[in-house]
């Protein structure tokens, strides 16, 4: 590489998103003191342009406008420029968003916000193009007007800003109104799952036409929604359109075939052609929901899904030291020899590529049949490439494949006369190759960033894997992590939690100089993981740890006013407000999950005023849960274990006995949406036991492990058969 022209102060930072422009002309800040102080002193307005690095249009900007001598002069001689990395800063990223999204009816990254030098928002957008076309107006256009309107109209902006940042604060607030209770489960469950089925797509699954995303927050919510109405209609329908979703993105080219995971989204309705970036929250997620899938239905297809994504977070997206990175690129040079990047290169395949590498003949098939024969007519290739290019609008992917499962195993088998286990072995060997291949390719840049809320959701997904699957060594890579949380991103002496660290030098984990503190994301996110790897793995200390940060999460976060929890915490004056996020969306919001993270925290510690804060969150957001019940899935399945009450399900034995693990595995093994695990070992003076002083009264029946199913620390009868058992964990 050469040597390069320009270096700014982004070259400081830890974040592999700032670095990423940390040579460009423009002469950026990171959001600081530093950066208002020079807008305040120079009456500068300031430009804000908040991404992340694994964003294919926050690159194409970047190659456009962030790279252009002429455009980053006129940046630098009319604004204070700072960039922020969304998840580095969602704080930052949610308050301007907030204000994007209702000014423009739109938004996404990258962002691009004017402000004021006191940080008021007054003219946003998300991409520019960077000189005005038929439709759009260019970058260096907007930044010159801008620059004139604060030279001539600066009054009337300073009070255009105040005005907008009133109506936000008015617009925004979530609060409870008079003596609001939580909304009734029935209604809310019914009205969700009706408007959830209406746009539900038959064919193809999922709910929109496209972009479709994963949204494993909607599956979720199916799940407990038949759960608890197994024997009706809507019931199995519930169940079907959840299982039918997850079966026909497993075959999508939204799955990588090849090296495993899930792509972040569809651009199309048919699961094909994805986004081609790969996000740790989906891989952790969807883990969890794949598992889930297989506990219901007993089908090893949904098994074989959560070991393929295990598998690539294990390969591709772990840290040595234990913690999980953030994402892969969708765009990568195609060849070593490439000068430009293209979406989707790393993934891609031409019709004479696979020939040239499958060219084997295939014993016992139909005359004359190759490798290659079997596996394009299985992945749906095309000699001249399988893209729409209606979905590929800058010919990134023409004459490519992605490949997507067009047939079943046993259409395939009989088209080439195969047994369908030879096919299954064949298949199996056509990847193989085929990933030897591509790791000749260059890789797509990898965010090597670890935030704890993401970690969260993915020691979740192996903790429940773990369970569903009866695979110690995801329970174990689980606790790794947790224990890498513990040491690199979890400050003891305040007993809060750090936003992110990141991957330095020689594979050391590094800190920014001032550490960013935990947002509400991270607490409620490492809870629930706690949570689920106690259950797995039966450490209390996970536990001890996990209420412990609860506590730290009401202190910090809880509006003892409007009731429910803010994104971020008080007394950053560079934060003009404060947030309750209102939609599940990629991720679920931190107060849905946050429902039964507090449920749960009250059967593990007999702390009933947990449950009352659950029911204070769910009357806060009673008038949406009750009006547009479909934006908050994760809500309104937690509203319905709030109403059904948390079965305590307690294993009295020996955890390393037989009798205890097969007891343990049963109740692991089935899917019931309100219950909570936990073993009575007999030892007095655990943490458990000081918890919850119930337990001491619970015994083995005829010396043999035995199981109580409680609610509200009130226990049955103790229960010694498995079949007995499974019966009773049924909602």
């Amino acid at each position: 590489p050469s040597v390069p022209r320009h270096t700014n102060r982004l070259i400081n930072e830890k974040s592999p998103y700032l670095l990423q422009h940390a040579h460009n002309p423009v002469d950026w800040y990171p959001w600081g003191q530093e950066a208002f102080d020079k807008a305040k002193t120079e009456n500068k307005l300031i430009f804000l342009s908040v991404g992340y690095s694994t964003c294919h249009w926050c690159h194409v900007m970047e190659e456009e406008s962030f790279k252009s001598k002429e455009i980053g002069e006129i940046m630098n001689e009319h604004f204070v420029c700072i960039k922020v990395d969304r998840e580095e800063r969602p704080d930052v990223d949610k308050v301007y968003m907030t204000f994007v999204q209702a000014t423009s009816g739109g938004g996404g990254w990258p962002m691009s916000v004017w402000l004021t030098p006191d940080l008021k928002p007054f003219a946003g957008g998300t991409y520019f193009p960077p000189e005005d076309g038929v439709h759009r107006v260019g970058f260096r256009t907007v930044l010159l007007r801008i620059a004139e309107q604060w030279k001539e109209n600066k009054d009337a902006l300073l009070e255009s800003s105040q005005r907008i940042l009133e109506a936000l604060r008015h617009t925004s607030e979530i609060r409870v109104q008079g003596q609001e209770s939580p909304p009734p489960a029935k209604e809310v469950m019914d009205t969700c799952f009706q408007q959830l089925s209406r746009s539900y797509d038959e064919d193809y699954g999922g709910f929109s036409k496209s972009p479709k995303f994963p949204t494993p927050v909607n599956l979720n919510f199916l799940f407990t929604y038949w759960a608890l109405h197994r024997t009706t209609p809507e019931g199995a329908r519930a169940l079907q359109m959840a299982l039918h979703t997850l079966k026909m993105m497993a075959r999508g080219g939204i799955h990588d075939h090849i090296g495993q995971g899930f792509h972040r989204y569809s651009t199309d309705q048919h699961w094909h052609v994805p986004h081609f970036e790969k996000m740790l929250y989906d891989q952790g997620q969807l883990a969890a929901i794949y598992s889930r899938a297989f506990q219901i239905s007993g089908d090893e297809f949904f098994a074989d899904v959560v070991r393929d994504i295990l598998l690539y977070v294990l390969r591709d997206l772990s840290d040595w030291a234990g913690g999980f990175y953030s994402a892969e690129d969708a765009d990568s040079y195609p060849t070593t020899t490439s000068r430009e990047k293209r979406e989707g290169a790393f993934c891609v395949w031409a019709a004479e590529e696979l020939r040239a590498l499958l060219p084997d003949p295939v014993e016992g098939a139909t005359e004359g049949t190759t490798l290659g024969d079997v596996f394009m007519h299985h992945y749906g290739v095309e000699e001249a490439g399988n893209v729409d290019p209606m979905k590929d609008p800058h010919q990134e992917l023409k004459g490519k494949n992605v490949l997507i499962a067009r047939c079943s195993p046993e259409l395939t088998a009989a088209r080439f006369r195969l047994e369908p286990g030879r096919l299954s072995a064949l298949l199996q060997e056509c990847q193989q190759r085929l990933s030897s291949a591509r790791a000749q390719r260059p890789r797509p840049h990898l965010d090597t960033k670890m935030l704890a809320a993401w970690n969260g959701l993915m020691i979740s997904g192996f903790a429940q894997a773990g369970a569903a699957l009866a695979k110690q060594e995801y329970v174990s890579r689980a606790a790794q992590a947790a224990a890498f949380l513990r040491t690199h991103l979890f400050d003891p002496d305040s007993g809060r939690l750090l936003r992110c660290c990141y991957r330095g030098k020689d594979n050391s984990v590094e800190q920014n100089t001032v550490p960013i503190q935990g947002f509400l994301e991270d607490y409620v996110f490492v809870i629930q993981a706690l949570f689920d790897l106690y259950e797995a793995s039966l450490e209390q200390g996970w536990l001890e740890w996990a209420l412990h940060l609860q506590h730290m999460q009401d202190k910090l976060f809880w509006d003892p006013k409007g009731f429910a929890y803010f994104s971020t915490e008080a007394g950053n004056p560079s934060l003009l407000l404060r947030l309750k996020d209102d939609q599940d969306g990629a991720e679920p919001t931190p107060n849905s999950i946050t429902v039964t993270n507090l449920l749960r925290a009250a059967c593990y510690s007999g702390h009933m005023d947990w449950v009352e804060k659950a029911g204070k969150i769910l009357a806060a957001f009673s008038e949406r849960l009750q009006k547009i019940p479909v934006t908050l899935p994760e809500m309104v399945r937690a509203t319905a274990v709030f109403h059904h009450t948390l079965k305590q399900v307690v294993v009295c034995g020996d955890p390393q006995g037989e009798d205890t693990k097969e007891m343990l595995r049963c109740v692991r093994s089935v899917f019931s949406p309100n219950k909570v695990l936990m073993v009575a070992d007999g030892d007095s003076a655990g943490f458990l036991y000081r918890q919850l002083p119930f337990l001491a009264s619970l015994e083995r029946k005829d010396g043999k492990a035995t199981a109580y199913i409680c609610s509200n620390f009130t226990c049955s009868l103790p229960v010694t058969s498995v079949q007995e058992l499974r019966g009773m964990l049924s909602p």
